[in-house]
């Protein structure tokens, strides 16, 4: 089995380390789906693993803006010819708002790599007061949030900080 997809069938015992759960919504019945997973397991090695809501009326889609309000019909009759997929991926915080929306284009494949890593940003930043810069991975250093005079800095971080410009205060990620 290629490394790629082995580094997937990792992914649900990551999600579950975060306390995070994953649904799948689909305008297509789930019975579809099942068979598309089973697509899946046959190409790839390993099927999806979460459950799946099957939106044939397009109401949840159109709700949540993933299909335009206009969009007429149900799923009855829609082919890859003339369907536009609903390709979102959304993160909800256990306060129920919306932290992060991904929209992908039906070309391109969804990284749930980088999902998980702005779920441990989102799950660090919530808990102290520090930011994520671009490109972070778990274990780097971490910004001081700008909310943070350096007078309150100076109590969380008595080791200090390292700053390159006044407003990026790097220190090492709390709890590592």
């Amino acid at each position: 089995m290629l490394p790629r997809l082995r580094r997937r069938r990792r992914l649900k015992p990551e999600f579950d380390k975060r306390n995070t759960k994953i649904i799948g919504l689909s305008v297509d019945p789930v019975e579809h789906h099942a068979r598309w997973a089973n697509d899946i397991l046959e190409s790839q090695g390993h099927a999806p693993n979460s459950p799946m809501i099957g939106d044939t009326t397009l109401e949840i889609a159109k709700q949540y803006g993933m299909l335009p309000a206009s969009t007429e019909g149900t799923s009855d009759g829609r082919t890859a010819m003339n369907n536009q997929t609903v390709r979102t991926v959304f993160v909800v915080g256990p306060d129920k708002k919306l932290k992060l929306m991904i929209v992908y284009p039906m070309t391109t494949g969804r990284n749930f790599h980088e999902v998980l890593r702005v779920i441990d940003s989102l799950q660090l930043t919530a808990s102290h007061k520090v930011a994520t810069p671009a490109n972070w991975e778990p274990g780097e250093d971490v910004i001081i949030a700008g909310s943070v005079s350096d007078e309150d800095a100076k109590k969380v971080y008595p080791q200090g900080w390292r700053a390159p410009r006044p407003y990026l205060r790097f220190v090492p990620q709390p709890g590592v």
